[in-house]
């Protein structure tokens, strides 16, 4: 079991969770034939085993309660993730209700792990708008979105293939993916490249040798594989003619795979935990640890570093270089930035709240009359730097840029949030970027935010640098919703410093 595997396990938890949270895939309706189909959808509750490698790290389960005039449909996720000596869980769970022809009606979600602990829902009217609450420690942000048609979730995209006659091999089925954090959407493409026979664990006894559940009767069924990136991670998947998942492969070896009730939950939970937490205890060098620095107990900052030299996967050696000073002071604009092109990065977003009276009453006594973009970046890097505790955030917070002005205290997310929000109060263009963070000769998980001057520069408001030096290996760029790209790049990373 290597270190990427297991960061490729709690992103994919970070990545399943914000999905249900965040993305949406608009389609349009296929009509009566759909909502006739749909009456067939049966009960019934089905259980995964999820493994990176050859090791389970975690298990979900999705039930489906058919009612009069609506379809319940329950998603659980639980990954256990060892990372320094011990494990650490995170559970995802999503309910969602559906009409009779599958349109979605209303969504509850939970997530909660390391990286926070908070609860969204959501509500159609109309199939014209989408209210989504996000509600976190007590506070909540309601976040109206207007939609084109009636919408569905990108895990149900399985059921609406099967009930939406799209399951022939060699057929594709584009949809178009809404992602309100972000506002924007992408048309995303299923494609039915096969169809085989699986076989798959139906029941289980226990072996009393071994003191494990083996499989005692196996079910064949008829599977389609769809190839697609419903959640933002190349998938393929194995689906059934009642559109649900019999076994799935990310792209970067994140696998799941249907089986017993016993065989999936309870070998999982009766496994050797200490031992599997013993051999994440000692990071090597040039490992990537699935933590913050400030989480896993580093002191001390990152050496500056102008330049970085990283071989990736034993071939391409990238040179990462820290902005020089003309490059991050020939902003040919003052502000506020008045170019349409940026206009997407001067909004508020759920968690950066820019239009908020409070952070906008911030920003102008920061920047006073200051209209340079490269000195109010200057001067917002030192300001959130000088405001802001370092601490590892309260368990049932999450990143809200007004949270974290009136309780100046986090780790790289707050200082991220609070950043590109008040920059975007500005006027100055802002985005938050994820990737690794180079400290002591190991990576870590770390975010920072980017301005645009004259092209997008790194700035890291929790170390005080402007620009932000070149430890800084960037991944992902977006809100939350996008941070979903680290998962199929992290998992096959190997890294080396030359």
């Amino acid at each position: 079991m290597t270190r990427k595997h297991w960061v490729i396990a709690i992103l994919i938890a970070w990545a399943l969770s914000l999905g249900w949270l965040v993305k949406r895939e608009v389609f349009r309706p296929t009509g009566a034939r759909l909502a006739e189909a749909a009456l067939a959808v049966p009960p019934g509750a089905l259980f995964y085993r999820l493994d990176v490698g050859d090791q389970q790290v975690g298990y979900s389960s999705t039930t489906i309660d058919t009612l009069s005039n609506a379809i319940r449909v329950e998603n659980v996720v639980v990954l256990d993730v060892p990372a320094l000596g011990a494990l650490h869980r995170t559970t995802a769970r999503s309910v969602t209700m559906l009409s009779r022809s599958l349109r979605v009606q209303s969504v509850e979600a939970t997530f909660d792990g390391d990286l926070g602990q908070f609860a969204a829902h959501g509500r159609v009217f109309g199939d014209t708008v989408l209210s989504v609450a996000i509600v976190s420690a007590g506070d909540s942000q309601m976040t109206t979105i207007p939609l084109q048609g009636p919408i569905t979730l990108p895990a149900l995209l399985p059921l609406r293939l099967a009930f939406g006659g799209e399951l022939k091999s060699g057929r594709s089925y584009t949809a178009r993916l809404f992602d309100p954090l972000l506002l924007t959407g992408r048309d995303v493409t299923a494609r039915v490249a096969a169809e085989s026979t699986l076989v798959v664990s139906d029941s289980a006894d226990l072996d009393s040798t071994t003191m494990t559940w083996v499989p005692e009767h196996y079910d064949t069924v008829r599977a389609f594989r769809i190839d697609h990136d419903a959640t933002g991670v190349p998938t393929r998947s194995w689906i059934d003619a009642q559109g649900r998942i019999v076994a799935a492969t990310t792209e970067p070896g994140f696998d799941m795979e249907r089986g017993a009730f016993e065989i999936v939950y309870e070998n999982y939970r009766h496994r050797d935990t200490a031992r599997v937490a013993r051999a994440s205890s000692a990071p090597a060098l040039g490992d990537i640890v699935p933590l913050t620095a400030l989480a896993a107990g580093v002191k001390s900052d990152p050496v500056p570093r102008p330049r970085l030299l990283v071989r990736r996967n034993g071939r391409d050696t990238l040179d990462i270089r820290q902005a020089d000073a003309p490059q991050a002071n020939a902003a040919p604009y003052r502000l506020p930035a008045r170019d349409t092109a940026l206009a997407r990065w001067l909004t508020p977003e759920p968690l950066i709240q820019s239009h908020d009276p409070r952070i906008a009453a911030e920003a102008r006594q920061i920047i006073q009359r200051e209209r340079s973009p490269t000195r109010v970046a200057a001067l917002l890097t030192h300001w959130v730097h000088g405001s802001v505790r370092r601490a590892i955030p309260h368990p049932g917070s999450a990143p809200s840029a007004v949270r974290v002005l009136e309780n100046p205290s986090g780790d790289c997310n707050e200082f991220t949030t609070l950043y590109v929000a008040l920059a975007r109060s500005a006027g100055l263009p802002a985005r938050t970027v994820s990737g690794l963070l180079y400290v002591n000769g190991r990576f870590y998980y770390h975010a920072w935010p980017e301005i645009y001057l004259n092209d997008w520069i790194a700035v890291d408001p929790m170390f005080d640098q402007f620009p932000a030096d070149a430890a800084h290996l960037r991944i992902a760029v977006g809100g939350l919703a996008r941070q979903v790209e680290l998962i199929p790049l992290i998992g096959r990373l190997k890294l080396e410093v030359l």
